[in-house]
Formats: C-alpha cells, sequence, structure tokens
C-alpha cells in the first residue's frame, strides 16, 4: 500500500501547473522533490493531501481512493506540513502541538504525552506555554513540525501512515535544518512513508532515497538519488553550472555550484 498518484495533472484557467505525474510515497522511504520555483512541487503535495482535486488522473491512498476515505480517516493517515501558516488566536506552542491529535481519540493524558515528546523531539520544549504568534518564523515552524509528527503517533490500525513537508527547513538555521531531516529521516525508517519538498539539493543528497525532479509541471527524472541528482541533470534544471563530488565524510554526495 501507498500513497500515489497516477497520470496527475492540475491547471488554473489556461496555465498547467502539473502535468504526467506518476509518484508513489512508499513506506519506509523518503523521498524529495525539487525543482525551480514555480515548478510544480507544492501543487503535488497538496494534491497527494487531498487539499485539491485534480484535474486528470487519479490518486489513492492505502489501495482506495481519496473520496472513499472519511476527513478523519485520511488525517490519521497522512499528515502535511505547508510552507508557512497562521493563527488568529494566541495558542500556546503546546496547544498547537495538540492539535495535530484531534483526529485520534487516545484521551487527554495519553496525547499530552505525545505532545510533549514530540516538542522535545523538535528543540522546542522551552518555547511550550509561549503564544504561537510571538515566535519568530523558525520557531513556529519546528512547533508545526512537532504538531504534524503528533498526528501521525499512536496508530491504532495497521493503515501506513505518510508525512508531507512542503520547504521545512525554509526557515531554519543549519542546525535545526538538519535536525529537521534527522526527525524526517527517522519516521522513514520507523516505516512511514516521507514526501520532502527542499531547495537544497545537499540535503536530499544527504537523507533523500529517491528523488523527483520537477520542471515547469512537468517531471524531469524520478529513481534513486545517486541516479538522479547528476551533473548534466542539474546544470540543465537550474540552469546553472553544477558538479556532483563524493562528500568529504563519506555520507553520499555533495553538489556544488561552478
Amino acid at each position: 500500500m501507498t500513497l500515489g498518484a497516477t497520470a496527475l495533472g492540475y491547471r488554473i484557467g489556461h496555465s498547467q501547473l502539473l502535468e504526467g505525474v506518476d509518484l508513489d510515497i512508499q513506506p519506509g522511504r523518503m523521498t524529495a522533490v525539487l525543482g525551480p520555483n514555480g515548478a510544480g512541487k507544492s501543487t503535488l503535495l497538496r494534491l497527494l493531501a487531498g487539499e485539491m482535486a485534480p484535474d486528470s488522473g487519479t490518486i489513492h491512498l492505502n489501495g482506495r481512493r481519496y473520496q472513499h476515505w472519511s476527513r478523519e480517516e485520511v488525517a490519521r493517515q497522512v499528515a502535511v506540513l505547508p510552507q508557512s501558516s497562521s493563527l488568529g488566536f494566541a495558542f500556546t506552542a503546546l496547544e498547537v502541538v495538540l492539535m495535530g491529535r484531534i483526529p485520534h481519540a487516545s484521551g487527554h493524558t495519553r496525547d499530552l504525552e505525545i505532545a510533549q515528546a514530540c516538542l522535545q523531539e523538535t528543540d522546542c520544549w522551552h518555547l511550550r506555554h509561549r503564544p504561537f504568534p510571538v515566535l519568530s518564523g523558525g520557531e513556529q515552524q519546528r512547533i508545526q513540525l512537532a504538531r504534524v509528527l503528533a498526528q501521525l503517533q499512536d496508530q491504532t490500525d495497521n493503515h501506513p501512515r505518510y508525512l508531507l513537508l512542503d520547504e521545512p527547513t525554509a526557515a531554519l538555521d543549519p542546525a535545526h535544518q538538519l535536525l529537521t531531516l534527522q526527525l524526517a529521516r527517522r519516521r522513514a525508517d520507523q516505516g512511514m512513508g516521507v514526501l520532502v519538498i527542499l531547495h537544497d539539493l545537499n540535503l536530499a543528497a544527504r537523507f533523500a532515497d529517491r528523488v523527483l525532479l520537477l520542471q515547469q509541471g512537468h517531471p524531469l527524472a524520478l529513481g534513486p538519488t545517486d541516479e538522479v541528482l547528476t551533473p548534466d541533470r542539474l546544470s540543465g534544471l537550474y540552469q546553472l553550472p553544477m558538479q556532483v563530488i563524493d562528500h568529504p565524510n563519506g555520507q553520499g554526495k555533495l553538489v556544488v555550484s561552478l
């Protein structure tokens, strides 16, 4: 069972934002989606999350189309971290993380334990009583990450779960960028299917099992990370000379612009 798309397409007016995308988010694997601004990455994620309906193609979640699941059932299987989010009320950081537990019926005590653990994992424990709106952009992003991690904890069924992250490192300092990808990688190693949209090619090279390259809404390449991230392909995609070399510490590849 997977979260997958077949021949996926989406348009707004006369603009074709996405066309001909086939993709399976496989349990136990991390897939990175890369491409220039406007390539259709966030559109793809929103379609996979069930937030929008495609104009063509199909999306299935664990063997069934989205319309055959209730919203609550989807929320127990798929958690989405958007690029940015805002709240109109001064909820505390802990209260925001507890929102991730709404689809579950595990009881307040267990929900609180999970929320607290996720705050600690994301290095946000010291922020738990602070109002969310006064936090910095990076702190808010980490709180939202804790929320989606809490959302997928303590499953009571056997359905695979999927974590969809839209540019989760955009507002973060280098240490927390690394922490975020380590947490995503850990969830994949624990059996979740993880999809992450990134602009940092080196984070993708280090952590992802597979990479999908998008160019103007069309799939350019999909496959194992080392096979997809080639100098010629990346240079053409980004219109910038690039080289791929062995990482000095032996952990995969390093992408450098020339």
